[in-house]
């Protein structure tokens, strides 16, 4: 098949990516990176431009798909500039955690960036999809109010053309993730680190990216809560604003997306409502029936990276970010 070549390589671009993955804490990263004197990040967090490179995107179908599709940047002058108020001392950065679940994006990345680095926060892959799905009920986007019946469609979904963040299990595969990346990139262009690092040791895993992006370590040293959803329990109420969120959605799809993201807040805020709402764990039969086709990857990570995860082998939910970080500021304050 024949491939267009790339534009002229003219403004700013990159010289350094999050790629993933979604729900993992990139949101958080990149905010504590963006009060860094020495980097500039993207004000638009996820412009996406790699996903599609130059060219529309695609045609996706799951509900909502259409108006954020069209909130993506995938022009190249737009892209560039993104980075153009960036002064010539500050490196540049961007965050779609998208782009590591994606082979044509990084094959792009690859092309044309040859010497970015890629920085790529992984979570266990169950708790991850668990949160994703989470996300996607509480805007009122997910038609299924069980989080299992959910991930029994994901298949069907994917064959329909629903967009990646629709794919909650197949997102959290990274052992094939990686093993195609570090095909096109070499390994010291590449920071992994773990979600629960950037949870319970934000300095010393800050301090990590900034020794990796070669700038001064100890310019940040906190990171703000990620983008987590309040919790919404299903009911007629929830039943009810889902619907009209989604019929509001394809309606909305005529439109500019800001418009319709402008009119769909009080609804959203309705759904959200209930603060005293707590996040369930995830019920241990369920964690295990959804871990177990995905534990032949967490091998296949294992041999790639050489690193250990069989914590993500156990039967226990881990929680919110807001959760993990209560924890662990309870156990910083127990050892003071």
């Amino acid at each position: 098949m024949h491939t267009a070549p790339p534009p002229p390589a003219t403004g700013r671009m990159p010289d350094f990516l999050i790629v993933g993955a979604p729900k993992a804490g990139t949101s958080a990263l990149h905010a504590a990176l963006s009060r860094h004197p020495d980097l500039w990040l993207s004000r638009v967090k996820e412009p996406k431009y790699f996903l599609c490179g130059d060219t529309p995107p695609p045609a996706y179908r799951g509900p909502g798909d259409a108006h954020s599709c069209r909130e993506w940047t995938w022009q190249r002058d737009r892209y560039s500039a993104l980075f153009a108020e960036a002064t010539g001392a500050q490196l540049c950065g961007e965050s779609t955690p998208f782009y590591l679940y994606d082979d044509d994006a990084q094959r792009r990345i690859a092309a044309r960036l040859p010497d970015v680095r890629l920085v790529a926060i992984l979570r266990d892959p169950v708790d991850r999809a668990y949160s994703n799905w989470m996300h996607l009920w509480a805007d009122g986007l997910e038609p299924l109010a069980d989080f299992s019946q959910a991930c029994a469609a994901e298949p069907a979904r994917i064959e329909a053309g629903w967009a990646p963040f629709w794919h909650y299990r197949a997102m959290g595969r990274y052992g094939s993730q990686l093993s195609g990346l570090f095909e096109r990139f070499d390994r010291d262009r590449v920071l992994l680190l773990r979600y629960r690092e950037l949870v319970d040791q934000p300095q010393s895993t800050l301090d990590r990216v900034c020794r990796f992006l070669g700038v001064r370590e100890g310019a940040v040293g906190t990171v703000p809560p990620d983008n987590s959803r309040p919790f919404v329990p299903a009911g007629p109420r929830a039943a009810l604003l889902g619907r009209a969120l989604r019929a509001g959605a394809r309606a909305g799809a005529l439109f500019p997306p800001q418009l319709w993201r402008q009119a769909s807040r009080p609804l959203v805020d309705w759904l959200q409502s209930d603060r005293d709402a707590h996040r369930p764990a995830l019920p241990t039969d369920v964690r295990t029936r959804l871990l177990e086709p995905l534990l032949d990857d967490i091998e296949q990570l294992e041999r790639v990276t050489g690193q250990s995860f069989d914590d993500w082998r156990g039967h226990v939910d881990r929680g919110s970010f807001q959760h993990r970080a209560r924890q662990s500021a309870k156990v910083a304050q127990g050892r003071t």
